[in-house]
């Protein structure tokens, strides 16, 4: 099943998508429906890419990430990150980033200059917990998703060098990551690790990856992830980018205003979104 969250009379309500109709159901967004489950309120609506807002918002903690969890990705980033380079890690590497990034499949990516001279893309498989676990073994990992969507891990690399080599500042910048278009259950998607990842910038192909190419698999980050830490429905977790950054291309080439980035899967839809101006630097 697809799971989607949509405009309608004013508000954004979840919905089933089915061929070119959504379902709404009773619930208040889609972490209720992870959570306690759903009924269907009897109400359909066409579907249309314009209705379509990120799947979710609310959340319970930071969103969960993974890094460096495409070894290509790894190695093309070698001597390109200002003297914070490290060996190859023994165990996958996380960190997170704040739940005010979410956008949704559709909208635009604020940017502002002013903020980063170095904002980048990364293409990211992400999924859903949709069952409490804690240190879960690799065999029933997979038991514990809910369901599958696409991110854009989209981060500003001078603000991540700049702060110790900690990713959470120049990852977490407002309004700056794409979500969705949908959530595909772990029942319809079946293998996580046959994905077929691209990121496309102005039309041109990017980032050209399969999720076999993972150093460290689906089931084995949710393990790793949850060895005594609770995981619980609704945490959302990003499973890394392969290669292709701008930082790592010679010359280097970062995102600009008027951009048009499409972050695609054959198994998950694309999200479509430009890159537009917004002053961030606003105080309050």
């Amino acid at each position: 099943m697809r799971y989607v969250m949509v405009e309608h009379a004013g508000r954004e309500v979840p919905g089933v998508l089915s061929g070119d109709t959504v379902s709404l159901l009773t619930a208040t967004d889609l972490t209720e429906v992870i959570e306690s489950g759903f009924e269907l309120s009897g109400e359909r609506i066409p579907y249309s890419e314009g209705i379509l807002r990120a799947p979710l918002r609310r959340f319970r903690r930071d969103i969960l990430c993974t890094g460096w969890n495409y070894w290509d990705h790894f190695e093309e980033s070698k001597g390109k990150r200002e003297g914070q380079d490290v060996d190859r890690p023994e165990h996958p590497t996380f960190f997170t980033k704040g739940p005010d990034v979410v956008i949704g499949p559709y909208d635009d990516i604020a940017y502002d200059p002013a903020l980063s001279a170095k904002w980048d893309y990364e293409a990211e498989v992400a999924l859903v917990i949709g069952r409490t676990g804690k240190n879960i073994p690799v065999s029933r990992a997979l038991d514990h998703v809910w369901g599958y969507m696409l991110a854009n891990d989209v981060s500003q690399r001078d603000l991540q060098r700049a702060h110790g080599g900690q990713w959470l500042k120049g990852k977490s910048i407002d309004d700056t990551m794409p979500l969705g278009p949908w959530i595909v259950t772990a029942d319809e998607l079946g293998d996580p690790q046959d994905i077929h990842l691209q990121c496309l910038v102005n039309g041109e192909i990017r980032q050209d990856a399969s999720t076999k190419q993972m150093a460290y698999d689906v089931a084995t980050l949710i393990s790793e992830l949850s060895f005594g830490m609770t995981l619980r429905p609704g945490d959302l977790l990003l499973t890394g980018t392969p290669a292709g950054i701008g930082n790592a291309r010679e010359p280097q080439v970062f995102l600009q205003e008027g951009d048009e980035i499409i972050t695609r899967a054959d198994k998950l839809g694309s999200l479509r979104n430009k890159v537009a101006r917004a002053d961030r630097l606003t105080h309050g």
